[in-house]
Formats: C-alpha cells, sequence, structure tokens
C-alpha cells in the first residue's frame, strides 16, 4: 500500500508543482486544508492547538513564495523536496538494515543510523540531480549547496521527530488514514512543512548561487 500510494501521488505532486500558476495555488490550498484538519482533530483541546495552526500558515506561504517569486522557476521546490525525499528513504533503509541506538524516545523508529543515512542519501540524490542532463551545464555540488543539502536534511528529521511528539501527545499513531499504508497527509509531509520555512530564508539570502 505504501509503495502503490507513493506511485500515484508523486506524480500528482509533480504535476501540480511543474505547472505552478492557479493550479499549483489550487494544490497547495487542498493541502493546507487537509493538513489544518488533521491537526484540529489531533490537537484542537491542547494549548498549543493556535500555535500549530500559525505555523501551517506560515509554511504553507514559504510554499507560495518558493514556488512563485523565485524566479517563477519549481527548480528551487524540486531541490527541497529531493532532499526531504531522500531523506526520508535514506534514513528508512539504513535504520532497517543497521538498526543501532535509538535517536530519542519520542519517535522509537528513529536511529542514528537512520539519520546518517538521511544525510548520506540526500547528498548523492543532490549530486546526481545536479550532474543530470537535466541542467544544460551539468554540475557538481559546491560548498554552499553541501551546507544547504545538511541544513535541510537536518531540519526535516527534525519536524518529522517534532510532529512525532504531538502524536504522542495526542495518544495517537497517524494523524489521519488518508494515504493507504502513510496515513493522515501530515505524516506524509511533515519534515517538508519545516523544511520550507527555512529553505525559503535560504534562497531569499540567495545561498544557492
Amino acid at each position: 500500500k505504501r509503495i502503490f500510494s507513493s506511485l500515484i501521488l508523486i506524480p500528482i505532486a509533480l504535476f501540480f508543482i511543474i505547472k505552478g500558476s492557479f493550479l499549483f495555488n489550487f494544490f497547495i490550498i487542498i493541502c493546507f486544508l487537509v493538513t489544518s484538519y488533521e491537526w484540529h482533530k489531533m490537537s484542537r483541546k491542547k494549548s498549543y492547538y493556535l500555535f500549530g495552526l500559525l505555523f501551517l500558515i506560515i509554511s504553507f506561504y514559504s510554499v507560495y513564495k518558493i514556488r512563485t517569486t523565485m524566479g517563477g522557476d519549481y527548480i528551487y521546490f524540486i531541490i527541497i523536496l529531493l532532499i526531504c525525499i531522500a531523506t526520508d528513504i535514506g534514513g528508512y533503509i539504513f535504520g532497517k538494515i543497521f538498526k543501532g541506538p535509538k535517536l530519542t524516545k519520542i519517535s522509537p523508529k528513529k536511529t542514528y543510523s537512520g539519520v546518517i543515512g538521511g544525510y548520506l542519501f540526500s547528498i548523492i540524490i543532490l549530486n546526481l540531480w545536479f550532474s543530470s542532463n537535466f541542467f544544460i551545464n551539468p554540475q557538481e555540488l559546491n560548498s554552499d549547496v553541501f551546507i544547504v543539502i545538511l541544513i535541510i536534511s537536518t531540519i526535516s528529521q527534525i519536524g518529522d521527530i517534532t510532529i512525532s511528539y504531538f502524536k504522542r501527545l495526542s495518544k495517537i499513531k497517524d494523524t489521519g488514514n488518508l494515504i493507504p499504508g502513510h496515513g493522515g497527509l501530515l505524516d506524509r509531509i511533515d519534515g517538508l512543512l519545516f523544511a520550507m520555512p527555512v529553505a525559503y530564508i535560504i534562497f531569499y539570502l540567495n545561498v544557492l548561487k
């Protein structure tokens, strides 16, 4: 179910991201409403409820700004998406294979080997991306991009752990059941939601030259 859901959802998301314009705006509004609803169900009686909604607004605003104001290009968005997905996959694979000490009690499945795997996989994937024929002039990763990868990967992993913490407070396993094999939408994009505001600041400062 997890693989099948991904095979369906990733092309759909890429379609709206690449198309941009009102189609992308429609897509992120739907995603915002769904994640807000899942957060509402999970935390409506908690003291941090409004803080969480405010964070979602800031995060999705960052999503909008990155796609629509960074030269109107989807490349920046794809870069963040690749880092977060690669971090998630690398963490899962390395965690399953090497196991080892647990990272935190908040998210029992997280291990130190998974953290390392997340970094390594995101670096490898972005290196393949930059050196591919997708670009007119393929290039190697420079030190600035390397640091950006580490920062966004770290924030993505922190986001995953943070949402896990709030789920534990609410005594639930998933934020919803919208996506078979994944749980709720918030379960699937938690790291991305944390990475987007940080990435926007990085891009605004023109670190990626």
